[in-house]
């Protein structure tokens, strides 16, 4: 775990909880001189900063400890930008547009009642029974150690009328219980003794969801992770979205959820990426990976064989004949967002295509419509930091045309098998890594069909499946010790530039 600094107005404001060296006051904090060493250098940028001063607000004591933190390279929470955030309500709703739902929900639990409710919450936890989810989400969206929320209800709506932030000193004796355990559960670093010996050189965190049916990783996977990762002295971690706000104490952020743009793997990798974290994936391979639309006009731009298709606007008044072009049936209409086979139906003619994109349009502007390449199995070729790790064929689902079958009550899956990267035909390499370069140095599964010499790139996933017995086939453990070097290589250069 990182070091840590707890910044207070006055020492005295700790004095109901343990005795902590890591304490020091605002005071002494401000008054360092922290001239560029290179030995201080990487010690400033492994120190995470707690600051629980009273004075936030602009130009406040407690606002210059945040802001001469980050100046300083180390990692504070909560952030200058948390604070400009919470300043001024504008930028507190937009961060917070979503809450209404979850609201409604919670008024409909009978979780909120009367006209008006102060909620104080503590590192994402409250004393409120009920309101769990909401300190949470208040917390992930504005990471500050110590709010106070205030709700109203009118015409029979919650919403919420203020957000600040609550000082340390204010906290009753039961809320200070709350406040020492949750602390304690949001860095465990806080009640360790200065001669506790780090063991590891870098943090680094895995995103999981135990909830999701059809992970990028299963887990024995992840156990091979956290293993090869503290072979070469990194402490591995499994967090989810509910620890957003303990990004800051990881050197680097894996993420082993399936990824999507409008979601929370997508704004974790840029708090991750905005806290100076090494991160894959990074948030512009999310950009670029997760929208066909765009991988199909990048990959036509720069020549690589692709299947050919069109796009197809929600506002055309063609004829859909029309713009079908060279295109013949039957054809693969795809939303541009779907995964694991998802938003992609194979339309036999023209009825069944107005059908289809009728039905499609109601969520996007945008189709792409392909050309139909019938294939026994798809090539998927893992690539990393422009390096080839692995080579797998995904075979379709048994009567079906793709590797995923959804339309019974159950998913069903074709098979597999995993092959030595020299085994491959060299055209597939050579177009799978030319695809990866367009993208950028990240992790990259990229999905190929090959019929006789035509071998075109279907699409290239920024969060490539690596299961146990699966991907791993061919190379065992040196598997996941390639893709924990990348981190480790990644995170010594970045402390190398701090300097």
């Amino acid at each position: 775990m990182c070091p840590l600094r707890i910044v207070v107005d006055r020492l005295d404001d700790w004095q109901p909880y343990y005795p902590s060296e890591d304490l020091i006051s605002a005071a002494d904090f401000l008054a360092q001189d922290r001239r560029h060493r290179v030995t201080e250098a990487h010690q400033d940028r492994a120190t995470h900063v707690l600051n629980l001063c009273g004075e936030l607000d602009y130009l406040g004591s407690g606002y210059y400890v945040s802001l001469l933190a980050q100046a300083r390279g180390q990692r504070v929470l909560p952030t200058v930008e948390t604070l400009n955030e919470l300043s001024r309500k504008a930028l507190i709703d937009l961060q917070l547009d979503t809450l209404a739902p979850l609201l409604g929900e919670l008024a409909r639990e009978g979780a909120l009642t009367g006209d008006t409710l102060t909620l104080r919450v503590m590192f994402g936890e409250c004393r409120k029974p009920g309101l769990e989810r909401l300190a949470r989400r208040l917390f992930e969206r504005l990471p500050c150690p110590l709010l106070e929320a205030r709700l109203v209800r009118r015409h029979d709506l919650w919403r919420l009328a203020r957000l600040k932030p609550l000082r340390l000193r204010d906290l009753a004796a039961d809320e200070q219980d709350l406040f020492a355990s949750a602390l304690n559960r949001h860095s465990r670093q806080v009640w360790r003794t200065p001669k506790t010996r780090r063991r590891y050189r870098f943090d680094l965190a895995i995103l999981v969801d135990p909830g999701e049916a059809m992970p990028p990783s299963n887990r024995g996977a992840l156990k091979a992770f956290i293993r090869a990762g503290r072979r070469q002295g990194i402490d591995v971690s499994l967090i989810t979205r509910r620890d957003a706000g303990r990004l800051a104490e990881f050197d680097a952020l894996f993420i082993r959820e399936t990824t999507a743009l409008d979601h929370h793997t997508y704004r974790l990798a840029r708090r991750a990426e905005h806290e100076g974290l090494v991160v894959i994936d990074s948030p512009r391979d999310i950009l670029r990976c997760t929208n066909k639309v765009y991988l199909h006009a990048l990959l036509r731009a720069r020549g690589v064989p692709a299947p050919e298709g069109v796009l197809l606007q929600r506002g055309d008044r063609r004829p859909l004949a029309e713009r079908l072009g060279r295109l013949d049936f039957p054809l693969v209409l795809k939303v541009p967002d779907g995964a694991f086979s998802r938003g992609v139906v194979k339309v036999a003619d023209l009825a069944q295509l107005e059908r289809e994109s009728a039905r499609l349009f109601r969520d996007s502007a945008l189709l792409l419509l392909q050309e139909w390449l019938p294939t026994e199995y798809d090539w998927r070729i893992g690539v990393l930091d422009g390096q080839v790790l692995f080579a797998s064929r995904y075979f379709m689902a048994r009567g079906h045309w793709q590797i995923y079958d959804h339309s019974g009550a159950r998913v069903k899956s074709g098979g597999f098998s995993t092959h030595d990267p020299a085994e491959v035909p060299p055209a597939v390499i050579k177009a799978a890594l030319r695809a990866c370069r367009l993208i950028g140095d990240g992790f990259y599964g990229v999905d190929l069909k090959q019929s006789g010499e035509r071998v075109v790139v279907i699409e290239v996933n920024d969060n490539p499946n690596v299961d146990a017995g699966i991907e791993d086939a061919v190379l065992g453990r040196a598997l996941y010790e390639r893709i924990m070097g990348v981190f480790l290589s990644r995170m010594e250069a970045q402390v190398r530039q701090d300097r």
